[in-house]
């Protein structure tokens, strides 16, 4: 389990990296209803973490084959790979783009928890780049022949990592929400102007990484 542990370790930094969520969790918290959309928020990117993680660990674990990786599972290491490439290419060349924010954000002063709640599972088990890391990670433990037990472990590990960067801000705004103001907003400017530079660099890193994973499988 530890060992599995390790290698996910680089798909939840990318999912834990992962610019939009931060900023509009930052942007609930400084809404109307900065309590009940942040913790709705957060609990739909949770839940969306889980969800896409657990089934593609399921997918692969029927594509096991005794105590090695199948062929099949490699396969699709090297195929999430790719798509990881190609994403990770597409936000390396927007970099130095027309930055637009989405508009969605801007509505985000009127939403309520069931609304942050629907966004933050939209955004952890729908959005492609997210969805592609939580399939990477999912496909390494379902390939890994650990039991039902080690399998949910090692997927509540994955979500708490992958989910710490906007579990944080919520937690510590509740608790010191005026001294959090101007560190946050500085952190969202930063990350508003940075994102597709840092996600770019990441997930083509990451890319390469599965792919080598599934050759290795083929090859074993």
């Amino acid at each position: 389990m530890g060992a599995v542990i390790g290698e996910i370790l680089p798909f939840a930094l990318g999912i834990a990296i992962s610019p939009v969520p931060i900023i509009a969790v930052i942007l609930m918290l400084f809404s109307k209803r900065a309590g009940s959309t942040s913790v709705g928020f957060l609990i739909g990117w949770l839940l969306g973490i889980i969800v896409a993680t657990g089934i593609f660990t399921a997918i692969a674990g029927t594509l096991q084959s005794g105590g090695a990786p199948s062929s099949g599972s490699s396969w699709m290491k090297i195929g999430l790979g790719a798509l990881l490439l190609s994403v990770g290419w597409r936000q390396w060349a927007k970099r130095k783009g027309p930055h637009t924010t989405p508009k969605w954000m801007a509505a985000i002063d009127d939403f309520n928890l069931v609304k942050a709640l629907g966004l933050g599972f939209l955004l952890s088990a729908i959005n492609p780049k997210n969805l592609i890391m939580a399939a990477g990670a999912g496909v390494i433990i379902g390939s890994a022949g650990l039991s039902v037990g080690s399998e949910v472990g090692t997927i509540a590990v994955f979500t708490a990592l992958a989910a710490s960067t906007v579990a944080v801000p919520v937690i510590a705004y509740l608790v010191a929400s005026e001294k959090m103001r101007g560190p946050l907003d500085r952190l969202r400017a930063w990350l508003d102007a940075n994102n597709s530079a840092v996600m770019g660099v990441l997930i083509l890193v990451i890319g390469v990484l599965l792919i080598g994973k599934g050759i290795t499988g083929l090859s074993a």
